[in-house]
């Protein structure tokens, strides 16, 4: 099996990290939490050539969604949700681009069970719910190449906050421990904000773990 790729944009008021994951030599991409400036992101991403073949959000909050509705549109994606995150999805409140100042709402094309594989092409990932952040927050697991896009689970050295709507850092902490540290240490993890670690890196050096 060919590489597996992942590129960032790091977008929007959050400075939130925007991926998109594709196999080397194949032009169909994942794109995950599409962070605002969907028409931008659309465009930095055909224009190397590339097809969307699918939008997939770790969460429901503003500064990953801000983005998707347009991605959508522009590329006919399906997009893609865990089913826990569903309330937030529906309500600019909870997902608290409302006090944003920016209202926006999402309804994905399906929500997703955990532990369900979604593959498009040669791509295919795993739903790990890792609720704490928010209710239905996520990662998305590509096995084969050990790695894994975190959302605002776990950063470097740091975790998501969980003093959101529908947040709890006890349940947070237990995600980690309970689906993240079962992983390979050498897994590369993806964030929400911030820069790249390893499962390994993060169960020694990770202060809130």
């Amino acid at each position: 099996m060919k590489e597996l790729k992942i590129a960032c944009m790091t977008i929007g008021v959050c400075q939130t990290n925007c991926y998109f994951a594709y196999r080397e030599g194949s032009d169909e991409v994942m794109v995950f939490d599409p962070a605002d400036r969907g028409a931008d992101i659309y465009r930095a991403i055909t224009s190397k050539g590339f097809k969307i073949a699918a939008i997939l959000l770790t969460h429901a909050h503003f500064d990953h969604i801000w983005g998707a509705q347009e991605l959508r549109a522009r590329s006919g994606a399906k997009l893609y949700a865990y089913e826990a995150e569903q309330p937030l999805c529906e309500s600019a409140q909870l997902n608290v681009s409302e006090q944003a100042g920016r209202a926006c709402t999402i309804k994905p094309n399906r929500y997703l069970k955990d532990g369900e594989i979604i593959t498009v092409g040669d791509l295919s990932c795993e739903v790990i719910a890792t609720p704490g952040h928010t209710a239905g927050g996520c990662c998305y697991y590509f096995k084969e190449d050990r790695k894994l896009i975190s959302g605002d689970t776990l950063f470097l050295e740091s975790v998501g906050r969980t003093d959101l709507p529908t947040g709890s850092m006890s349940t947070l902490v237990r995600s980690i421990q309970d689906r993240l540290w079962v992983l390979p240490d050498d897994v590369k993890v993806y964030p929400g904000h911030g820069d790249t670690t390893t499962i390994g890196f993060e169960k020694e050096n990770n202060p809130f773990l």
